[in-house]
Protein backbone atom coordinates (compact mmCIF):
# COMPACT_ATOMS: atom_id res chain seq x y z
CA UNK A 1 0.00 0.00 0.00
CA UNK A 2 3.01 2.44 -0.07
CA UNK A 3 0.69 4.48 -3.00
CA UNK A 4 -1.29 5.17 -0.58
CA UNK A 5 0.97 6.86 1.93
CA UNK A 6 -0.15 10.49 1.43
CA UNK A 7 -3.67 9.07 2.43
CA UNK A 8 -3.09 7.07 5.14
CA UNK A 9 -1.09 10.21 6.65
CA UNK A 10 -3.94 12.44 6.48
CA UNK A 11 -6.31 10.26 8.06
CA UNK A 12 -4.07 9.44 11.03
CA UNK A 13 -3.78 13.43 12.01
CA UNK A 14 -7.49 13.96 11.56
CA UNK A 15 -8.16 10.87 13.80
CA UNK A 16 -5.66 12.25 16.44
CA UNK A 17 -7.26 15.80 15.64
CA UNK A 18 -10.38 14.04 16.50
CA UNK A 19 -10.00 11.57 19.27
CA UNK A 20 -6.07 12.86 20.64
CA UNK A 21 -4.96 9.10 19.47
CA UNK A 22 -1.86 9.18 17.72
CA UNK A 23 -2.24 6.91 14.50
CA UNK A 24 1.27 5.24 13.02
CA UNK A 25 1.29 3.70 9.17
CA UNK A 26 4.03 1.93 8.40
CA UNK A 27 3.86 0.43 4.82
CA UNK A 28 6.48 -1.69 2.67
CA UNK A 29 7.28 -2.65 -0.48
CA UNK A 30 7.50 -5.55 -2.02
CA UNK A 31 4.49 -7.50 -0.26
CA UNK A 32 6.40 -10.73 0.41
CA UNK A 33 8.82 -8.25 2.27
CA UNK A 34 5.57 -7.06 4.69
CA UNK A 35 4.81 -10.97 5.13
CA UNK A 36 8.09 -11.78 6.22
CA UNK A 37 8.06 -8.88 8.83
CA UNK A 38 4.59 -9.99 9.65
CA UNK A 39 5.22 -13.72 10.11
CA UNK A 40 8.67 -12.67 12.32
CA UNK A 41 6.62 -10.15 15.09
CA UNK A 42 4.11 -13.41 15.56
CA UNK A 43 6.94 -15.70 16.27
CA UNK A 44 8.15 -13.01 18.69
CA UNK A 45 4.80 -11.74 19.87
CA UNK A 46 5.88 -8.54 18.88
CA UNK A 47 2.67 -7.87 16.51
CA UNK A 48 1.36 -4.16 16.07
CA UNK A 49 -1.94 -2.98 17.06
CA UNK A 50 -3.17 -3.45 14.00
CA UNK A 51 -1.43 -5.38 11.18
CA UNK A 52 -2.71 -6.98 7.34
CA UNK A 53 -2.47 -10.39 6.83
CA UNK A 54 -1.04 -11.53 3.28
CA UNK A 55 -1.69 -14.96 2.49
CA UNK A 56 -4.39 -18.03 2.14
CA UNK A 57 -7.22 -18.73 3.99
CA UNK A 58 -4.97 -21.43 6.08
CA UNK A 59 -2.69 -19.05 7.03
CA UNK A 60 -5.44 -17.00 8.37
CA UNK A 61 -6.29 -19.28 10.04
CA UNK A 62 -3.35 -20.53 12.00
CA UNK A 63 -2.92 -16.52 13.35
CA UNK A 64 -6.43 -16.86 14.43
CA UNK A 65 -5.92 -20.29 16.46
CA UNK A 66 -2.30 -19.01 17.69
CA UNK A 67 -4.29 -16.13 19.36
CA UNK A 68 -2.90 -13.57 17.12
CA UNK A 69 -6.18 -12.41 15.39
CA UNK A 70 -9.13 -11.04 18.19
CA UNK A 71 -12.80 -11.68 16.74
CA UNK A 72 -14.80 -9.23 15.55
CA UNK A 73 -17.80 -10.09 15.52
CA UNK A 74 -19.18 -8.50 18.93
CA UNK A 75 -18.40 -5.06 17.35
CA UNK A 76 -19.74 -6.16 14.34
CA UNK A 77 -22.82 -7.19 15.87
CA UNK A 78 -23.70 -4.06 18.14
CA UNK A 79 -26.04 -1.37 17.81
CA UNK A 80 -28.23 -4.20 15.21
CA UNK A 81 -25.49 -4.71 13.38
CA UNK A 82 -24.57 -1.53 12.48
CA UNK A 83 -20.71 -1.71 11.82
CA UNK A 84 -21.81 -5.29 9.76
CA UNK A 85 -24.68 -4.05 7.86
CA UNK A 86 -22.37 -0.22 6.47
CA UNK A 87 -20.06 -2.95 4.84
CA UNK A 88 -20.28 -4.91 1.27
CA UNK A 89 -20.84 -8.87 2.58
CA UNK A 90 -18.77 -9.55 -0.16
CA UNK A 91 -16.19 -8.36 1.49
CA UNK A 92 -17.22 -9.50 4.94
CA UNK A 93 -17.00 -12.99 3.96
CA UNK A 94 -13.06 -13.06 2.91
CA UNK A 95 -12.76 -12.39 7.02
CA UNK A 96 -15.48 -14.68 8.05
CA UNK A 97 -15.03 -18.70 8.90
CA UNK A 98 -18.36 -19.93 8.70
CA UNK A 99 -20.21 -22.81 11.27
CA UNK A 100 -17.83 -26.08 11.01
CA UNK A 101 -15.39 -24.40 8.45
CA UNK A 102 -12.63 -26.89 7.31
CA UNK A 103 -9.95 -25.13 9.24
CA UNK A 104 -11.57 -25.48 12.78
CA UNK A 105 -11.52 -21.40 13.35
CA UNK A 106 -14.52 -20.72 15.89
CA UNK A 107 -16.80 -19.04 13.59
CA UNK A 108 -16.83 -15.14 13.58
CA UNK A 109 -15.65 -12.67 11.40
CA UNK A 110 -11.91 -11.50 11.98
CA UNK A 111 -10.49 -8.82 9.98
CA UNK A 112 -12.24 -5.22 8.63
CA UNK A 113 -12.02 -4.74 4.87
CA UNK A 114 -10.88 -1.48 4.38
CA UNK A 115 -11.31 -2.12 0.09
CA UNK A 116 -13.26 -3.87 -2.14
CA UNK A 117 -11.84 -5.50 -5.58
CA UNK A 118 -12.82 -7.44 -8.51
CA UNK A 119 -10.44 -8.92 -11.07
CA UNK A 120 -11.94 -8.89 -14.75
CA UNK A 121 -10.99 -7.24 -18.18
CA UNK A 122 -10.65 -4.00 -19.57
CA UNK A 123 -10.43 -2.86 -23.10
CA UNK A 124 -9.01 0.24 -24.87
CA UNK A 125 -11.66 2.06 -26.41
CA UNK A 126 -9.15 4.14 -29.17
CA UNK A 127 -7.56 1.13 -30.48
CA UNK A 128 -11.12 -0.75 -30.53
CA UNK A 129 -11.97 2.24 -32.86
CA UNK A 130 -8.40 1.93 -34.83
CA UNK A 131 -9.74 -2.05 -35.32
CA UNK A 132 -13.11 -0.82 -36.91
CA UNK A 133 -14.73 -2.41 -33.80
CA UNK A 134 -17.90 -0.35 -31.54
CA UNK A 135 -16.03 0.65 -28.60
CA UNK A 136 -19.70 0.48 -26.56
CA UNK A 137 -20.10 -2.64 -27.51
CA UNK A 138 -16.94 -5.36 -26.30
CA UNK A 139 -16.76 -9.34 -26.81
CA UNK A 140 -19.54 -11.14 -25.31
CA UNK A 141 -18.70 -14.42 -25.76
CA UNK A 142 -15.61 -16.36 -25.72
CA UNK A 143 -15.95 -16.54 -29.94
CA UNK A 144 -16.35 -12.97 -30.70
CA UNK A 145 -13.14 -12.48 -28.32
CA UNK A 146 -11.41 -15.18 -30.36
CA UNK A 147 -12.32 -13.71 -33.95
CA UNK A 148 -10.73 -10.46 -32.88
CA UNK A 149 -7.71 -12.17 -33.26
CA UNK A 150 -7.23 -11.80 -36.97
CA UNK A 151 -7.85 -8.21 -36.90
CA UNK A 152 -4.96 -7.44 -33.98
CA UNK A 153 -2.51 -9.74 -35.63
CA UNK A 154 -3.26 -7.82 -38.96
CA UNK A 155 -2.73 -4.76 -37.15
CA UNK A 156 0.35 -5.40 -35.77
CA UNK A 157 -1.16 -4.64 -32.21
CA UNK A 158 -0.46 -6.82 -29.09
CA UNK A 159 -3.96 -8.43 -27.66
CA UNK A 160 -4.26 -9.07 -24.11
CA UNK A 161 -1.61 -8.47 -21.53
CA UNK A 162 -1.69 -10.00 -17.84
CA UNK A 163 0.37 -10.50 -15.15
CA UNK A 164 0.44 -14.15 -15.97
CA UNK A 165 3.99 -14.70 -14.95
CA UNK A 166 2.52 -14.81 -11.32
CA UNK A 167 0.76 -18.06 -11.54
CA UNK A 168 -2.29 -16.71 -9.09
CA UNK A 169 -3.43 -14.58 -12.21
CA UNK A 170 -3.37 -17.10 -14.56
CA UNK A 171 -5.12 -19.45 -11.95
CA UNK A 172 -7.94 -15.91 -11.30
CA UNK A 173 -8.94 -16.52 -15.29
CA UNK A 174 -9.06 -19.99 -14.71
CA UNK A 175 -11.45 -20.60 -12.16
CA UNK A 176 -13.55 -18.25 -13.89
CA UNK A 177 -13.90 -20.16 -16.50
CA UNK A 178 -14.33 -23.47 -14.62
CA UNK A 179 -17.52 -21.38 -12.52
CA UNK A 180 -18.62 -20.50 -15.67
CA UNK A 181 -18.73 -24.38 -17.38
CA UNK A 182 -18.90 -27.07 -14.43
CA UNK A 183 -20.21 -24.26 -11.49
CA UNK A 184 -19.19 -23.73 -8.11
CA UNK A 185 -20.33 -27.30 -7.22
CA UNK A 186 -18.38 -29.33 -8.96
CA UNK A 187 -15.53 -26.92 -9.21
CA UNK A 188 -15.71 -27.60 -5.15
CA UNK A 189 -15.87 -30.86 -5.52
CA UNK A 190 -12.57 -31.28 -7.95
CA UNK A 191 -10.83 -29.31 -4.91
CA UNK A 192 -12.46 -32.31 -1.95
CA UNK A 193 -11.34 -34.55 -4.57
CA UNK A 194 -14.46 -36.30 -5.85
CA UNK A 195 -14.10 -35.03 -9.24
CA UNK A 196 -10.54 -35.45 -11.13
CA UNK A 197 -8.75 -32.58 -13.37
CA UNK A 198 -9.06 -35.15 -16.10
CA UNK A 199 -12.60 -34.85 -16.55
CA UNK A 200 -14.14 -33.38 -19.45
CA UNK A 201 -15.38 -29.85 -18.13
CA UNK A 202 -11.78 -29.06 -16.85
CA UNK A 203 -10.72 -30.43 -20.15
CA UNK A 204 -12.75 -27.73 -21.93
CA UNK A 205 -11.58 -24.86 -19.15
CA UNK A 206 -7.76 -25.64 -20.66
CA UNK A 207 -8.49 -25.77 -23.81
CA UNK A 208 -9.72 -22.17 -23.41
CA UNK A 209 -5.98 -20.95 -22.92
CA UNK A 210 -4.82 -22.62 -26.11
CA UNK A 211 -7.58 -21.32 -28.26
CA UNK A 212 -6.55 -17.49 -26.95
CA UNK A 213 -2.94 -18.33 -28.19
CA UNK A 214 -4.55 -20.01 -31.30
CA UNK A 215 -6.26 -17.05 -32.36
CA UNK A 216 -3.93 -14.26 -31.36
CA UNK A 217 -5.54 -12.31 -28.96
CA UNK A 218 -2.93 -13.19 -26.52
CA UNK A 219 0.07 -10.51 -26.24
CA UNK A 220 3.35 -12.20 -26.96
CA UNK A 221 5.65 -13.05 -23.71
CA UNK A 222 2.37 -13.42 -21.83
CA UNK A 223 3.47 -16.36 -19.76
CA UNK A 224 6.25 -14.56 -18.09
CA UNK A 225 4.87 -10.90 -18.01
CA UNK A 226 4.97 -9.11 -14.53
CA UNK A 227 2.10 -7.16 -14.06
CA UNK A 228 3.35 -3.68 -13.82
CA UNK A 229 4.98 -4.47 -16.78
CA UNK A 230 1.41 -5.45 -18.35
CA UNK A 231 -0.12 -2.42 -16.76
CA UNK A 232 2.51 -0.57 -18.50
CA UNK A 233 2.03 -1.79 -21.84
CA UNK A 234 -1.70 -1.19 -21.71
CA UNK A 235 -1.57 2.32 -20.58
CA UNK A 236 1.05 3.17 -22.80
CA UNK A 237 -1.66 2.21 -25.34
CA UNK A 238 0.11 -0.35 -26.57
CA UNK A 239 -2.56 -3.39 -25.95
CA UNK A 240 -6.16 -3.50 -26.86
CA UNK A 241 -7.34 -5.83 -23.94
CA UNK A 242 -5.81 -6.58 -19.97
CA UNK A 243 -6.99 -8.65 -17.35
CA UNK A 244 -6.19 -7.05 -14.35
CA UNK A 245 -8.32 -5.72 -11.08
CA UNK A 246 -10.10 -2.87 -10.01
CA UNK A 247 -6.93 -1.54 -8.39
CA UNK A 248 -5.67 -0.81 -12.27
CA UNK A 249 -7.95 2.54 -12.28
CA UNK A 250 -5.34 3.88 -10.29
CA UNK A 251 -2.15 2.72 -11.76
CA UNK A 252 -3.26 3.65 -15.00
CA UNK A 253 -3.97 7.10 -14.06
CA UNK A 254 -0.73 7.60 -12.55
CA UNK A 255 0.79 5.98 -15.77
CA UNK A 256 -1.63 8.34 -18.04
CA UNK A 257 -4.31 9.88 -17.25
CA UNK A 258 -6.06 10.46 -21.18
CA UNK A 259 -6.31 6.46 -21.24
CA UNK A 260 -9.64 6.04 -22.78
CA UNK A 261 -10.89 2.65 -21.41
CA UNK A 262 -13.42 0.68 -19.99
CA UNK A 263 -14.25 -2.16 -17.99
CA UNK A 264 -15.88 -6.00 -19.01
CA UNK A 265 -16.47 -9.50 -18.07
CA UNK A 266 -14.20 -11.87 -19.06
CA UNK A 267 -16.19 -13.08 -22.58
CA UNK A 268 -18.37 -16.20 -21.24
CA UNK A 269 -17.83 -19.28 -22.74
CA UNK A 270 -21.09 -21.01 -21.21
CA UNK A 271 -24.86 -19.99 -20.79
CA UNK A 272 -25.10 -23.10 -17.86
CA UNK A 273 -23.75 -21.14 -15.01
CA UNK A 274 -22.37 -16.90 -14.47
CA UNK A 275 -19.27 -16.09 -15.18
CA UNK A 276 -17.59 -15.51 -11.56
CA UNK A 277 -15.03 -13.02 -11.62
CA UNK A 278 -12.25 -12.49 -7.85
CA UNK A 279 -13.53 -10.21 -5.94
CA UNK A 280 -14.15 -9.50 -2.48
CA UNK A 281 -11.87 -7.61 -0.21
CA UNK A 282 -8.85 -6.46 -1.38
CA UNK A 283 -7.01 -5.20 1.75
CA UNK A 284 -7.92 -5.69 5.45
CA UNK A 285 -7.17 -5.21 8.77
CA UNK A 286 -6.81 -7.28 12.36
CA UNK A 287 -6.65 -6.33 15.57
CA UNK A 288 -3.71 -8.15 17.46
CA UNK A 289 -5.85 -10.83 19.60
CA UNK A 290 -2.85 -9.69 22.18
CA UNK A 291 -2.41 -5.72 22.00
CA UNK A 292 -3.14 -3.72 25.38
CA UNK A 293 -5.27 -1.56 22.92
CA UNK A 294 -7.30 -3.76 21.49
CA UNK A 295 -10.47 -1.25 22.28
CA UNK A 296 -8.75 1.85 20.76
CA UNK A 297 -7.34 -0.35 18.00
CA UNK A 298 -11.37 -1.36 17.33
CA UNK A 299 -12.69 2.21 17.31
CA UNK A 300 -10.07 3.59 14.96
CA UNK A 301 -11.18 0.86 12.36
CA UNK A 302 -14.43 1.42 12.94
CA UNK A 303 -13.77 5.11 11.69
CA UNK A 304 -11.49 3.81 9.61
CA UNK A 305 -14.28 2.32 7.61
CA UNK A 306 -16.61 4.68 7.96
CA UNK A 307 -18.83 6.68 5.11
CA UNK A 308 -16.70 10.25 5.10
CA UNK A 309 -13.57 8.11 5.30
CA UNK A 310 -13.86 5.45 2.82
CA UNK A 311 -15.45 8.18 0.28
CA UNK A 312 -12.19 10.04 1.18
CA UNK A 313 -9.89 6.76 0.42
CA UNK A 314 -11.90 6.09 -2.68
CA UNK A 315 -11.47 9.43 -4.05
CA UNK A 316 -7.67 9.88 -3.66
CA UNK A 317 -6.54 6.66 -3.74
CA UNK A 318 -9.04 5.17 -6.70
CA UNK A 319 -9.85 2.12 -5.06
CA UNK A 320 -13.40 0.97 -4.56
CA UNK A 321 -14.38 1.70 -1.11
CA UNK A 322 -15.98 -1.47 1.70
CA UNK A 323 -18.80 0.73 3.16
CA UNK A 324 -21.68 0.79 0.41
CA UNK A 325 -22.81 4.05 1.85
CA UNK A 326 -19.64 5.40 -0.36
CA UNK A 327 -20.45 4.07 -3.32
CA UNK A 328 -22.21 7.40 -5.07
CA UNK A 329 -18.86 9.45 -4.45
CA UNK A 330 -16.60 7.20 -6.73
CA UNK A 331 -15.59 8.20 -10.18
CA UNK A 332 -17.26 6.10 -13.39
CA UNK A 333 -14.64 4.16 -14.75
CA UNK A 334 -14.23 2.65 -10.84
CA UNK A 335 -18.22 2.57 -10.67
CA UNK A 336 -18.15 -0.12 -13.87
CA UNK A 337 -15.93 -2.66 -11.46
CA UNK A 338 -18.40 -2.78 -8.80
CA UNK A 339 -21.35 -3.54 -11.20
CA UNK A 340 -19.94 -7.02 -11.03
CA UNK A 341 -19.61 -7.32 -7.01
CA UNK A 342 -22.71 -9.27 -6.94
CA UNK A 343 -20.66 -12.44 -9.48
CA UNK A 344 -17.46 -12.07 -7.20
CA UNK A 345 -16.28 -14.75 -5.37
CA UNK A 346 -12.92 -15.90 -4.18
CA UNK A 347 -11.03 -18.96 -2.89
CA UNK A 348 -10.72 -17.91 0.81
CA UNK A 349 -14.48 -17.56 0.46
CA UNK A 350 -14.93 -21.02 -0.07
CA UNK A 351 -14.85 -23.67 2.44
CA UNK A 352 -12.23 -25.85 0.98
CA UNK A 353 -9.06 -24.92 -0.29
CA UNK A 354 -6.39 -26.85 -3.16
CA UNK A 355 -3.29 -27.86 -2.37
CA UNK A 356 -0.78 -25.64 -3.02
CA UNK A 357 1.26 -27.82 -5.04
CA UNK A 358 -1.96 -28.46 -7.56
CA UNK A 359 -2.62 -24.94 -8.09
CA UNK A 360 1.16 -24.30 -9.09
CA UNK A 361 1.32 -27.13 -11.71
CA UNK A 362 -1.91 -25.87 -12.99
CA UNK A 363 -0.65 -22.77 -13.35
CA UNK A 364 2.73 -23.36 -14.71
CA UNK A 365 1.07 -26.31 -16.91
CA UNK A 366 -1.41 -23.79 -18.44
CA UNK A 367 2.18 -21.82 -19.43
CA UNK A 368 2.78 -24.91 -21.37
CA UNK A 369 -0.07 -24.91 -23.42
CA UNK A 370 0.01 -21.79 -24.07
CA UNK A 371 3.70 -21.76 -25.37
CA UNK A 372 3.36 -25.14 -26.90
CA UNK A 373 4.98 -27.67 -25.30
CA UNK A 374 1.63 -29.75 -23.25
CA UNK A 375 -1.73 -30.44 -24.68
CA UNK A 376 -5.07 -29.11 -22.34
CA UNK A 377 -5.54 -33.42 -22.49
CA UNK A 378 -1.70 -33.83 -21.16
CA UNK A 379 -1.62 -31.38 -18.29
CA UNK A 380 -4.82 -32.39 -16.92
CA UNK A 381 -3.56 -35.84 -16.51
CA UNK A 382 -0.16 -34.23 -14.95
CA UNK A 383 -2.49 -32.18 -12.01
CA UNK A 384 -4.53 -35.04 -11.64
CA UNK A 385 -1.59 -37.57 -10.55
CA UNK A 386 -0.20 -34.25 -8.03
CA UNK A 387 -3.61 -34.35 -6.47
CA UNK A 388 -3.60 -38.34 -6.02
CA UNK A 389 -0.37 -37.58 -4.87
CA UNK A 390 -1.18 -35.33 -2.11
CA UNK A 391 -4.22 -36.73 -1.15
CA UNK A 392 -2.64 -39.71 -0.60
CA UNK A 393 -0.17 -38.07 2.15
CA UNK A 394 -3.19 -36.18 3.48
CA UNK A 395 -4.63 -40.02 4.28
Amino acid sequence: MTDREPAFQKLAQDYQAHTGIKVKFELYAPSDAYSQKIRAAAQGSNLPDIFGLLGEKRDFASFIKGGHILDLTPYMDADSGAWRNSLFNKALAVNEFPEENSYGVTPGIYGAPLDITTIQMVYNKDLFQRLGLDPQNPPLTLAEFLDMGEKIKAANMQGMVSGWGEVWMIDCLASNYAFNIMGKDKVLATIRGEVPYTDPDWIKVLTIFEKMQESGVLAGGIVTMINKNAEQLFANNKAVFAFNGSWCVNVYKGMNPNLNYAAMLPPKVSDNFPMAVWGGAGSSFMVNGRAKNKEEAVKFLQWLTAEEQQAYLAETTLNLPANKESLNRIPGILSQFADFMDLATHPNTWEVSEFPQVTEALGRGIHSIIIGEKTPQQLAEDVQRIKERELSKRR
